[in-house]
């Protein structure tokens, strides 16, 4: 039988439901406030000051935005930057992380004290674009996957959660004749679907919010993401311009306000999207890797 809660009880969660419920409404009112002023009038935005729910809505800032025929494109690249890009850094960081987790590596002390030397020093701005240069990646999409292709910092809690891994389970594969890849691929990877899970969306924000790499490297203005491309279009709408081909003469700028709003919808909704299929395995992957050293 359930025990009553005692009146202290009562109380303290009350608190905690309260306490909760403010701090929610803290984090979703600035994401309610952007979409909402991006689908809101002019008018309305400059008499309200604060919108969090329009009455006349208005579709001025995406059709300025979508009036450049190059977003679409901007859009597929970035798509297909971010998923060539993770796959790539989750195929490198598991195989490197793998042999560190074993104890009887040569020189393993030597390789993660040069990983770690990595977190807190680098070679620099100047030199890392030389070196990019120097291999020919200029205005590649190379440029913006090679610099970072492994993380140290989830290259260590990977490398932690293989070490948790059960022993037997190996020994079992090489009694069966499995090769040391074979148990790579066959057992280890499928087993470490939640910490896979989670650094595939580290790295896929990563790629999507790529933005000052691609300033830096991408002077094709076909190959910018998208992040570098909505910098463009607010620069143009600061200035009073826009792809004035594909806009309807009659067609009024919306205020550079409204224009700022929607290019953050535009930018955050589709990594949005991805989070809910990763979200199960978020908290237990990071976790599972971060309680050994």
């Amino acid at each position: 039988m359930v025990q009553d809660k005692s009146l202290g009880s009562r109380v303290f969660d009350g608190i905690n439901y309260t306490l909760l419920t403010v701090f929610s409404l803290i984090t979703v009112l600035p994401f309610i406030y952007i979409v909402a002023g991006s689908i809101t009038t002019s008018e309305e935005l400059t008499r309200r000051g604060v919108v969090l729910f329009p009455t006349v809505f208005s579709w001025e800032a995406y059709r300025y935005i979508f009036s450049t025929g190059t977003l679409v494109h901007s859009l597929l690249f970035t798509v297909y930057l971010t998923i060539l890009g993770t796959l790539m850094n989750l195929f490198f960081t598991s195989l490197m992380a793998y042999p560190l987790a074993k104890q009887t590596l040569f020189g393993r002390r030597a390789f993660m004290l040069m990983i770690v030397f990595t977190i807190l020093f680098n070679g620099g701005l100047i030199p890392t674009f030389l070196v990019v240069k120097q291999f020919y990646m200029l205005d590649t999409i190379w440029a913006l996957i090679i610099p970072g292709l492994i993380s140290a910092f989830n290259l260590i809690i990977l490398k932690n959660f293989f070490q948790q891994l059960p022993e037997g389970l190996e020994e079992s594969a090489k009694i069966d004749g499995c090769s040391d890849v074979g148990i790579f691929f066959r057992i280890v990877l499928p087993l470490s679907t939640p910490a896979l899970a989670t650094f595939s969306l580290f790295y896929a924000v990563g790629h999507w919010n790529s933005y000052f790499q691609a300033l830096i490297y991408m002077n094709d203005s076909s190959k910018w993401p998208i992040q570098v491309l909505l910098r463009q279009i607010v620069i143009m709408a600061q200035g009073g311009i826009g792809d004035a081909a594909n806009i309807d003469p009659n067609f009024v700028l919306p205020p550079v306000q409204t224009i700022k709003m929607a290019v953050i919808v535009v930018a955050t909704v589709p990594i949005l999207i991805v989070y809910p299929f990763l979200q199960k395995h978020f908290a237990k992957g990071v976790l599972l890797g971060s309680v050994k050293g």
